[in-house]
């Protein structure tokens, strides 16, 4: 295994509070995995697709973030946005793990330059992040993308997967699903980051996107049957509805699933506990879910295994007041500039590894 990291060997050293750690008897490497839907990361700039001519192929619509677009999209407000998700991002895991996640799964980026000034901003720039983002057809020009910590993940190769619509329909194109794989200490991986079709679309477009999501998942593993993966995303369902629990597989107890199966942590993080990552009607869903393979679930720790999970929703990323008390802190609020951070809270899955 690489040398440690400064936040594994925090917690090695018991540094870290005493709940946290799994074991008074044996030592362990912690990791967190973590996924932020991070809500319209959009430039100033007009987004457009050229050929290898540099001739314009496709104009996205991305008009609504331009200076002149509904939302009056100016440097000021995007520089903020960039230094509230920064530093969202920053926290993430932080109160546990102070390096941070060794992987973040992103959703709503608009391209590499706004990740290129996100990582600049001084809550991150001192991390030295690496990012993942293959453009997709979506037709805002959002996308789906990584971002990594070096130190901590082996990045080996990434490839976005088609969402196959039938017979070809290319009406309705949107994102693909990213895959990146790689290392995380020292074992295989696989990560997944989704951006499903909104509540806007029917719910025929989310199942096709967990079935094709799964049909990755088991070619994958047929490559390599020992490889471990994390699906991730905003699935715009929660973990019981169809597309998740049926589509994608993902089950509810961990004793029900084989090394290759799917386990969702998640849908008792909803249903018993009543926590969600976004509020709708005074009513909370969880759509920003990271479910993972059985062959991460067990007590031997002397491979990666699944430790705990947590939505990440401190105080600062939550309305303190007014109407939407208690809802996620987003960027505009029914048509207002709020200079907030986004409508969805970010999820968290930490990873364990004995140290021998």
């Amino acid at each position: 295994m690489k040398k440690l990291t400064t936040f594994a060997t925090l917690v090695l050293l018991l540094l870290v509070v005493s709940s946290f750690q799994p074991s008074k008897e044996k030592r362990y490497a912690v990791y967190a995995v973590a996924f932020y839907n991070v809500e319209n990361l959009f430039d100033t700039i007009h987004d457009q697709v050229l050929d290898e001519y540099g001739t314009v192929i496709e104009d996205k619509n991305d008009y609504e973030y331009l200076p002149d677009g509904a939302n009056h999209w100016n440097a000021m407000k995007y520089e903020s946005k960039l230094r509230n998700m920064a530093y969202a991002i920053s926290r993430i895991a932080a109160d546990k793990l102070p390096k941070g996640p060794a992987v973040i799964g992103l959703a709503e980026v608009e391209n590499e330059r706004v990740l290129q000034d996100l990582l600049k901003q001084e809550p991150l720039k001192d991390r030295k992040l690496k990012y993942v983002l293959i453009e997709g057809p979506d037709k805002r020009g959002i996308d789906c993308a990584f971002l990594y910590n070096p130190k901590m993940f082996d990045f080996d190769h990434a490839e976005l997967r088609p969402y196959v619509y039938p017979e070809g329909d290319t009406d309705h194109a949107t994102r693909g699903f990213l895959v990146m794989s790689g290392k995380l200490a020292g074992e295989q991986m696989h990560f997944i980051v989704n951006h499903w079709p909104s509540r806007a679309a029917t719910s025929p477009a989310r199942e096709r996107g967990g079935s094709q999501v799964r049909a990755i998942k088991d070619s994958l593993l047929r490559e390599n049957p020992d490889a471990k993966i994390m699906i991730m995303g905003d699935m715009n369902d929660d973990p019981d509805n169809k597309s998740m629990a049926e589509a994608l597989g993902a089950k509810r107890k961990a004793a029900d699933c084989s090394a290759h199966d799917l386990w969702n942590p998640w849908w008792d993080t909803l249903r018993s506990q009543g926590v969600g990552t976004l509020k709708y009607n005074g009513k909370w869903n969880l759509f920003d879910q990271i479910v993972l393979t059985g062959n991460l679930l067990g007590e031997d720790a002397s491979t990666l295994k699944y430790f705990r999970h947590e939505v990440f929703n401190a105080d600062f990323l939550l309305e303190s007041e007014g109407l939407n008390k208690g809802y996620p802190r987003r960027t505009h609020s029914k048509g207002i500039w709020v200079n907030g951070y986004s409508d969805h809270l970010p999820t968290i899955i930490y990873l364990k590894k004995e140290v021998k």
